[in-house]
């Protein structure tokens, strides 16, 4: 009897690697050939329009109509909730292309959200329409290598200094919300915090899924 309880015992503890091994392949799942930008296999599969459901391809349809004319990179997860997909990507149109700041200043608090979190396709995404706007190569740079940019101009200073405060400490000084008041209005400091905000869930769900680079395409941020 003692010589076959340990032989059972031993029995165990031999399978259990085996199934420690195995058990994390289930986890994975996405495209074919998708991959992260952590070399992993996306952690989703996003249905082809013709597979959606009636609700998924009704928020798809609205998205590719709009001023995108495609379903952007974080509605590859959304989609598995339409409304987070519907109202998510209604919110992203607004703060992306209707606020009362210019092009230049949304698009470096995009870029100092994607370094902040490190999301590698936001930075993909944007680093071109940062630039397209006018932002400076230098600036998009130092960003990226986490050095001082060296702003001329104190708006985009105040963005800067704003979303860096925000994101590193979560609170912002008195001094630094009255300047940013001064300087953007009061509409447009409640706007810089929702494009803070909305990119930086954009950016989470870019990190979560391991929604990855498209092909032929290389990682720019260091860890």
């Amino acid at each position: 009897m003692r010589h076959r309880i340990i032989m059972a015992i031993a029995s165990v503890l031999l399978a259990a690697p085996v199934q420690a091994q195995v058990a994390p392949r289930a986890e994975a799942t996405g495209t074919a050939g998708a991959r992260g930008d952590g070399g992993h296999v996306m952690r989703l599969m996003t249905p082809a329009p013709e597979a959606m459901t009636s609700e998924q391809r009704a928020v798809y349809d609205e998205t590719v109509a709009g001023k995108r004319g495609r379903m952007p990179a974080p509605m590859r997860a959304w989609i598995e909730s339409p409304e987070l997909a519907r109202h998510g990507q209604r919110l992203g149109a607004f703060l992306r292309y209707d606020t009362t700041l210019p092009a230049r200043l949304s698009e470096l608090a995009i870029l100092v959200t994607a370094r902040h979190w490190t999301s590698q396709y936001e930075w993909y995404a944007h680093r071109s329409e940062a630039l397209k706007a006018g932002l400076e190569p230098e600036i998009v740079a130092a960003i990226a290598e986490r050095r001082p940019p060296p702003f001329k101009d104190e708006a985009a200073r105040i963005v800067y200094d704003y979303g860096r405060a925000l994101h590193e400490t979560t609170v912002v000084p008195e001094a630094l919300h009255a300047e940013a008041v001064r300087i953007l209005g009061q509409r447009g400091v409640v706007e810089l915090v929702g494009v803070l905000g909305y990119y930086t869930l954009v950016a989470m769900t870019l990190n979560a899924f391991e929604i990855g680079l498209p092909e032929g395409e290389t990682a720019e941020l260091r860890r």
